[in-house]
């Protein structure tokens, strides 16, 4: 399928249009000043997280959770 290039005005005039295309198989590139700058492409899913991926590579302190005088000071002043 041949390749589509539309300027950026008139990309946002057809965006729908465009999205049917894309789906369809085709190419779109979308251009300013006749420079393309952006492949509109069909979203590609990454797939889920896998939890426990840092396990044993990083250490959280015991004290994560424990207020800062210093930082509360900062926000709601000295009392």
């Amino acid at each position: 399928m041949n390749m589509m290039i539309f300027n950026v005005s008139e990309a946002k005039t057809k965006l729908s249009q465009l999205k049917d295309m894309v789906y369809h198989g085709a190419k779109v590139v979308i251009a300013k000043n006749n420079l393309p700058i952006v492949d509109l492409v069909i979203h590609q899913a990454t797939g889920k997280r896998k939890p426990g991926i840092l396990k044993g590579k990083i250490t959280i302190p015991d004290d994560i959770m424990d207020e800062d005088k210093e930082i509360n000071d900062m926000f709601y002043g000295d009392d």
